[in-house]
């Protein structure tokens, strides 16, 4: 998720660009089936929550059966929202427990829009339920939990798509087919991925009463309690990580995810990363403010570099990723991309895909995030055909653990100051009994922490 907002008139005047995504083919423009309506449950109706549910209800025939949520102002705001937007216009049963929605409700889908700390046990709770997935970003605190969610979506032959959805993004998918595998790259042997927004939550508030109408000790759950000091909503919780990957698990992990993709890279060899709270040191906030990061594969890296003060070091692109071959060079963000060739040949520039003919109801919708809508409509359309027609999503749970995993390794790494090399086979960090230690966090009392062979 990005805090990049877009001015409202250049999206009015913005293109479809139809026969741009005809000609790169993307896959997920395929329209779902309409013979059937799916019965649909959200968890967690913040801000995500509710936008990703939202591009589904634009794209497939569902019904909202049920939301969970343990701010009851939230649940409120929710379902009136949905019962504006679904065609039954119902207000879906609302639930603080998402257990007691899982429990009492049949679901085809449950979408999962909670902080990262609580989406493991919902991810494995709903696909033993018997539901498919929608499953944001980063998909776990630690690597045991990414694990085990991957060993539940296959053993119950679910499917669980990961909310990585520059796998969709139109102009992406063309960058992908248009530059890099139509080898205008040349050698590719390094990557630069960078975010330099001021995302970082840098206040110090009082320790205050937890409203009626909030139950903190269940939005806390599996996590490290915290003496209660406002809303942990949107941005708060983020800035913790008692219950976050911080920066780089919120942000790397969207563009490392991109660059797998685009380039068909799997685990990382290693993992190497340094930085902390260099700058910002005066808040509660307890992520970094600086990090930078090394995935190393053989010949070839790709560095990570995030801080939350500063400038960018190239002001059009604060958050993106550079691909760097010895015949040119790829520049891409959510907003657009740039090949520049080495020597002769002209720059290709590309830009973001917006869709306002087909989906007006956009430009109302509050803090949405407009050049993200095209891109989720059509990780939602993916989503609804791999469950059709079978076969793995585009961001398969496979691939959202190990780009999840890989920058926990990097926090990890930080941590301990020397680089690490995960075995997914082993489930180990190879010659590191300390870090193998870190792979599975403690969990608070009564959770049990979930493992990847009893689920």
């Amino acid at each position: 998720m990005s805090p990049i907002k877009l001015d409202r008139r250049k999206f009015i005047k913005g293109s479809t660009a139809l026969a741009t995504l005809a000609s790169v083919g993307v896959p997920t423009m395929a329209f779902p089936s309409k013979d059937k309506k799916y019965k649909v449950g959200l968890i967690g109706t913040g801000w995500y929550g509710k936008s990703d549910l939202f591009r589904l209800i634009q794209v497939a025939d569902i019904e909202v059966i049920g939301i969970a949520d343990p701010d009851a102002h939230q649940l409120d705001e929710a379902g009136e929202l949905i019962s504006q937007r679904q065609k039954s216009g119902k207000v879906p049963k609302k639930y603080a427990h998402y257990r007691q929605m899982l429990d009492e409700n049949k679901l085809d889908i449950v979408l999962i829009g909670s902080p990262d700390h609580w989406h493991a046990l919902q991810a494995i709770d709903a696909i033993q339920s018997g539901a498919n997935v929608y499953l944001q970003k980063p998909i776990s605190v630690d690597v045991m939990e990414g694990e085990a969610i991957l060993a539940a979506a296959r053993k119950h032959k679910k499917v669980v798509q990961i909310g990585t959805q520059r796998r969709s993004t139109p102009h992406l998918v063309e960058a992908k087919k248009n530059i890099i595998d139509k080898g205008l790259l040349g050698k590719i042997a390094h990557v630069e991925m960078c975010c330099y927004y001021h995302m970082r939550a840098n206040g110090s508030p009082e320790i205050q009463p937890v409203p009626d109408f909030f139950d903190y000790d269940l939005w806390v759950g599996p996590g490290p309690m915290r003496p209660f000091d406002g809303l942990p909503h949107r941005r708060w919780w983020r800035t913790m990580m008692e219950y976050s990957n911080g920066i780089t698990g919120d942000m790397c992990v969207h563009m490392f995810d991109a660059v797998r993709w685009s380039l068909g890279l799997g685990w990382p060899k290693s993992v190497f990363a340094t930085g902390g709270i260099y700058v910002q040191k005066g808040s509660k906030s307890t992520i970094a403010d600086t990090q930078t990061a090394t995935f190393h594969y053989d010949d070839l890296d790709c560095v990570w570099n995030h801080r939350s003060w500063g400038t960018p070091q190239d002001p059009e692109y604060p958050w993106a990723y550079t691909i760097y071959g010895d015949k040119g060079t790829l520049k891409a963000s959510v907003m657009k991309y740039e090949f520049i060739p080495q020597g002769k040949g002209e720059t290709i520039k590309r830009d973001v895909v917006f869709e306002k003919e087909e989906y007006p109801e956009d430009l109302t919708e509050k803090d949405i995030e407009l050049q993200a809508a095209p891109a989720t409509r059509a990780h939602m359309k993916d989503f609804i055909q791999a469950i059709e027609k079978g076969g793995r999503p585009v961001a398969d749970i496979e691939e959202g653990h190990i780009s999840t995993a890989s920058c926990i390794m990097a926090n990890m790494s930080m941590k301990l100051g020397r680089p690490l090399a995960y075995d997914p086979v082993k489930r180990i960090v190879i010659d590191d009994e300390e870090a193998t230690s870190l792979l599975t966090r403690k969990y608070r009392a009564p959770y049990i922490h979930p493992n990847p062979n009893e689920v």
